[in-house]
């Protein structure tokens, strides 16, 4: 009898403690450090013209407290490498940014956007937040 009363009381010590570790976790990851949720949307034709208006928009935002949005158009074109092409005015909460240009010969022109936070609109130190994913436009 003092066999299964030891065994009953060691089960229950073991639930005991798997429920105050489960519980731990949690309290763990909820104090944890929040990570900031953003992206960047951009939109290009897939084939242009020589000497024709290439128009290119792109989108971005983060949830991130405390910092204006700025959000600027790189281009890489014709081994060029990658260079600021425009950017958007410093604003609170998501950016916009609508870019008009032409190209003057054949060739891929690789374009991306990205979202900058500044901590006033004359910062100079912005800090890089998102990117968004590459596009090409064929000029033909």
């Amino acid at each position: 009898m003092t066999r299964t009363t030891k065994t009953g009381m060691m089960a229950r010590g073991g639930r005991v403690a798997a429920i105050g570790a489960l519980g731990l976790a949690s309290v763990a990851l909820a104090a944890g450090p929040a990570f900031a949720k953003g992206s960047v949307d951009i939109t290009a034709p897939h084939t242009a013209q020589v000497g024709k208006t290439i128009t290119i928009k792109a989108h971005g935002g983060d949830d991130s407290v405390g910092y204006l949005h700025q959000l600027c158009l790189e281009e890489n074109g014709f081994g060029e490498g990658w260079h600021q092409e425009n950017c958007s005015a410093a604003v609170k909460g998501d950016a916009r940014l609508t870019s008009h240009g032409t190209s003057a010969r054949r060739g891929d022109l690789q374009f991306r956007a990205v979202l900058y936070g500044l901590t006033s609109a004359h910062d100079q130190h912005p800090v890089r937040l998102h990117a968004s994913d590459v596009v090409t436009v064929r000029v033909r």
